[in-house]
């Protein structure tokens, strides 16, 4: 075994400063994720901002940060194989930045222990460096085995949400959903209807400038589920009740045409600068902004004034777990119960502000029924004056692609 006088004397010579910061940085998220002061995505800027890492460097914080999260259980399995006492919760995350690399990325031995190691705290570095050394010497090991490790611990997901799957959809699908869930998601750029990009133009764009000038902008693939159920048409009075932070809002402007009215409102007040800022920068005309809490009564101004409602309610998401990868960690039985509730009383609400023969789209990035066609099926047993004109659930197992519910919901003109 190398010393840790050694190994701290190579930290120091031999490896990259940058290489060095990136994964303090990781270990840092890490930390700020786990006492919940951030979204994982939000932390890489945050971080990247903090260090001053070069886009590549970004690049690489954000692929040990999601690639712990998405594989953390198994990460802990492996650690708890070669350290069976209690670790501190910095001590671990440092352990899963070293055998994520070693293990999952297969960096090579000498650049994840020493690059590793050089983020702990001195105390504890004797310990990270031996770990990692007994961990890279059983590697072909540890990976050979994978298949026998128990499912929910090697797609690291958590049991009630594995044993929920298995009772729904059975344990081939459970199992795909779960390792779909692990796929890295690449940016999803959608066409922007009202500000389509230049045609003829000497140098195709880059990503970031075509979103900057509105030609295009960053969403789930599915967004346009919802959406394109409910058919806006020029001229009518549109309401996107949770709006924020605007990618199915502009993609009703856009089968709008940028006629008519677009109320769009949500209830965070904190979302609202960036909503206003994604409509105003993909050149949306006929939006007015408020915030609304849905669980309560409408504003009176628009009870029975809305020709078409979209209602992307606050949902699992479970469909979309490959792409908000700290999600699966965060959602607990308790919580989807209280969502329910919480659906059930925006819905109840929303139908409200309808107008006679008005029609509403009901739409969750969940893949859980109760979230969706049994909220629904319920909803039109209380009211039957509305009728359910179609509905779709995407499942990524069958549909390869993100998990999403839309249902299109009309009123009777005569109610």
């Amino acid at each position: 075994m190398v010393s840790n006088c050694h190994s701290n004397f190579l930290v120091k010579f031999f490896m990259p400063k940058s290489d060095k910061n990136v994964r303090r940085a990781a270990v840092s998220s890490l930390r700020a994720w786990a006492k919940g002061h951030a979204y994982a995505d939000s932390l890489v800027e945050r971080h990247s901002e903090r260090n001053h890492l070069s886009s590549s460097d970004r690049a690489f914080l954000k692929t040990i940060l999601l690639g712990v999260l998405r594989n953390r259980s198994l990460l802990d399995h492996w650690i708890g194989m070669f350290r069976k006492g209690k670790l501190d919760p910095e001590t671990r995350d440092v352990l899963r930045v070293g055998f994520f690399q070693l293990l999952i990325l297969r960096t090579p031995d000498h650049a994840a222990i020493y690059e590793t190691v050089a983020c702990a705290r001195k105390p504890v570095q004797g310990l990270i460096n031996a770990v990692l050394r007994k961990a890279a010497h059983c590697r072909m090991r540890l990976l050979r085995e994978l298949p026998d490790v128990e499912l929910p611990i090697q797609f690291s997901h958590p049991h009630w949400l594995w044993k929920r799957w298995k009772k729904l959809f059975g344990q081939k699908d459970a199992v795909a959903l779960m390792d779909w869930n692990n796929l890295p998601a690449e940016p999803y750029y959608r066409p922007n209807l009202l500000n389509p990009p230049p045609f003829g133009s000497p140098e195709p764009q880059s990503a970031k400038e075509a979103v900057e000038n509105g030609h295009y902008y960053v969403t789930d693939p599915s967004t346009t589920h919802a959406p394109e159920f409910l058919a806006p048409k020029s001229g009518e009075i549109v309401l996107d009740a949770c709006a924020a932070p605007g990618g199915k809002a502009i993609h009703l402007a856009g089968l709008m045409k940028n006629e008519g009215r677009l109320i769009c409102m949500d209830s965070n007040e904190k979302r609202l600068p960036r909503l206003n800022e994604n409509l105003e920068r993909c050149g949306v005309k006929i939006a007015e902004v408020s915030c609304h809490d849905w669980t309560e009564a409408p504003p009176e101004e628009l009870l029975e004034a809305c020709d078409a409602i979209l209602l992307d309610v606050p949902c699992s998401n479970t469909g979309v777990f490959r792409r908000r990868v700290d999600a699966r960690w965060r959602i607990q039985k308790i919580d989807l119960e209280k969502l329910l509730v919480i659906q059930n009383q925006i819905l109840e609400q929303a139908i409200k502000c309808l107008k006679p023969g008005g029609r509403l789209v009901y739409s969750t990035c969940s893949i859980d029924p109760e979230e969706n066609t049994e909220l629904v099926n319920r909803f039109l047993k209380r009211h039957p004056d509305f009728l359910l004109e179609k509905s779709d659930q995407l499942l990524p197992f069958k549909d390869g692609s993100d998990g999403a519910f839309a249902a299109l919901l009309r009123q009777n003109s005569s109610s």
